[in-house]
């Protein structure tokens, strides 16, 4: 049964949309958590779009759980993560102009660079993670970066436009899970995971974790946080 931790972000963006007060990621962390929820997500992005290092700040005094941090590999966000010190770092990768995050870390031809940023983040005390894609060459990569944790992006998965492709989907996260395990490296796995679809990735012996934001704060804005971590919840632990 995996643990499931909360993203807020989209909490930020909506308070962003009239740069207010409100409503608060830091209140929405505290009752995700009152819920039930293992641990918060929340993504610094270089352009500030939604999470402030406000909120940052306040989360890492009032989470009591497990605090995420996902950030870009940059020199900036790793003296954030140095001077915040969340419980994990997970990396992913950033371009100004999307929506959400399109697809997982190119670890592959970058692993010396790698190697450095993760150690020096790793060798301050804080685990990180990488975000990439369900594919041996980022797993092997990933392994050789030092990292104590990935997380596989379900995207391709969650997005299947029939069943077909999403059977051939969840065995390409099925196949990297297992690989990641057998390597030695902690699986948490997560991106576009909903109530509908989630209770296959759920069942995954390997994935500890998975980090779910936008579909949980949709039905929030619906039916309040509590009932809708509480639901996420009874589904990933059936």
């Amino acid at each position: 049964m995996p643990r499931l931790s909360v993203n807020i972000d989209h909490i930020a963006t909506l308070r962003q949309a009239r740069r207010g007060v409100e409503p608060d990621p830091v209140a929405a962390a505290v009752l995700a958590e009152l819920a039930g929820a293992d641990g918060i997500i929340a993504h610094l992005r270089e352009d500030r779009r939604h999470v402030q290092d406000r909120d940052l700040r306040l989360l890492r005094q009032t989470v009591q759980t497990r605090l995420n941090l996902e950030m870009a590999a940059t020199e900036e966000m790793r003296g954030i993560a140095l001077d915040v010190k969340p419980d994990i770092v997970t990396l992913v990768p950033e371009k100004r102009e999307e929506l959400t995050t399109e697809g997982g870390l190119e670890v592959a031809s970058r692993i010396d660079a790698m190697q450095s940023f993760v150690g020096k983040v790793q060798d301050a005390g804080i685990p990180v993670s990488l975000f990439i894609d369900p594919d041996e060459r980022q797993i092997s990569a990933a392994k050789k970066s030092g990292a104590a944790w990935v997380e596989i992006h379900t995207g391709a998965y969650a997005n299947a436009k029939n069943e077909t492709v999403r059977g051939i989907e969840f065995g390409k996260i099925l196949d990297a899970a297992k690989l990641a395990a057998s390597l030695g490296l902690r699986v948490g796995g997560g991106h576009g995971l909903n109530y509908i679809n989630v209770k296959g990735i759920a069942r995954i012996a390997e994935i500890e974790e998975l980090n779910i934001g936008h579909s949980i704060i949709a039905r929030a804005a619906l039916s309040g946080m509590n009932r809708a971590v509480r639901d996420m919840i009874a589904l990933t632990r059936l």
